[in-house]
């Protein structure tokens, strides 16, 4: 396939994983590091990673390379490398509401007085930066935003939602708009964070009237991750899953924002819904917790404790302490999901993308259930990928 520049516009840009995918693809171009962590880099029918470009909004303005700096993913000699490059990117403003992230503010921020303004802003930022590449998908890595339930009447059809768009309605959240922006451009979406965004039913047909595809949601990185290899092995084995306590501590900004009791709802509630679905039981001691605790930054570490019951009613335990990089783990799979969605746009293909679920601990689903073992997510992937 012809090279392409594609275009990532990133909500959150300035975040820790932002600032690594920009940084990496930059080590990429240089040639200063492998593509190992991006497990479709041997596609060629993908946008070449040397060929994609970053820009996105923040809550703040500081250029990427001093974002980076302080989140402190990056290696002495990594950041001297990409210092220039990232100096040059600077995040425009983002739509902030206090009402879905309280302990996350910033100054770099759109005026909420008129809601469909502030869409209108970041359709015009989504038509500058496609000017400059063949293509931009949106990816959404801004920080989790507080539980809203689905079964609110304004999210339930595409008109509803444009009317309360119009009425400046208080429970559409930023991750909502950043969405309906994206589709009302004609962008492939891509929701990486546990907030609801493009997966209420409005946001669903919009995209399938403006044949745009669309993925989510959250990230499945560390804990959630090793849960779908293991659990379904588990099963394989006629295994009883007794129990199952996981406890995550990070210090990074996302742990800070899930320091707040609402955004911690919405995280727990992508993590939780795994373990019955895989096994085709409840475990009723599944435990999930998660606590942000400062000295930690980026390293994230998740514990697992597994009680399972085997032959003979014999009690056995699986201990399991992932030390992580939360965005080590993460950017190179925000990358892949992009140039996924850039390839199912160049296929025609849209609406849900089922076979991205791979990427996400809730997928998006046009089924009841989605499918979480992650060997069935992969073949999913790969037979897509490989398909004539």
């Amino acid at each position: 396939m012809a090279k392409r520049k594609l275009g990532i516009a990133v909500v959150g840009i300035g975040g820790a994983v932002g600032t690594t995918m920009a940084a990496g693809v930059e080590l990429l171009r240089q040639n200063a590091i492998d593509t190992t962590g991006l497990p479709l880099a041997g596609f060629d029918e993908l946008a070449d990673c040397t060929e994609i470009e970053f820009a996105g909004w923040d809550l703040f303005d500081s250029d990427l390379a001093t974002a980076a700096e302080g989140h402190e993913v990056l290696t002495l000699k990594q950041f001297a490398a990409v210092q220039r490059a990232l100096g040059e990117k600077r995040p425009w403003p983002a739509i902030a509401d206090s009402r879905f992230l309280s302990n996350i503010a910033g100054t770099n921020v759109i005026s909420l007085s008129r809601v469909r303004d502030a869409v209108e802003q970041v359709r015009a930022d989504i038509r500058e930066f496609r000017a400059q590449c063949d293509a931009v998908c949106v990816v959404n890595l801004a920080s989790t935003e507080t539980l809203t339930e689905a079964d609110n009447s304004k999210f339930a059809s595409l008109e509803a939602f444009e009317k309360a768009i119009d009425a400046n309605a208080a429970d559409i959240s930023p991750a909502m708009l950043y969405a309906y922006a994206a589709i009302a451009e004609g962008a492939p979406y891509a929701n990486f964070t546990p907030s609801l965004s493009a997966d209420i039913p409005a946001l669903v047909e919009f995209a399938e009237q403006n044949k745009v595809p669309v993925a989510g949601k959250d990230g499945k990185t560390g804990q959630t991750f090793i849960k779908t290899v293991l659990a379904p092995a588990l099963r394989s084995r006629a295994l009883h899953v007794d129990g199952w306590y996981s406890t995550n501590i990070l210090g990074n900004r996302d742990g800070l924002a899930l320091s707040d009791d609402g955004s911690l709802a919405s995280k727990v509630k992508t993590k939780s819904s795994v373990l019955d679905d895989v096994l085709g039981y409840e475990v009723e001691d599944h435990i999930v917790d998660i606590r942000y605790y400062r000295p930690r930054g980026d390293n994230k570490e998740a514990w697992d404790n597994i009680d399972i019951s085997g032959f003979l009613g014999q009690r056995m335990q699986i201990k399991v302490n992932f030390l992580c990089r939360d965005s080590i783990l993460a950017a190179p799979l925000a990358i892949e999901i992009a140039r996924c969605l850039d390839l199912a746009r160049e296929r025609k293909e849209f609406g849900i993308q089922e076979q991205l679920s791979v990427f996400f601990k809730l997928p998006m689903t046009r089924a009841d259930r989605p499918e979480h073992a992650f060997y069935l997510q992969e073949k999913m992937l790969l037979d897509w990928l490989n398909k004539a």
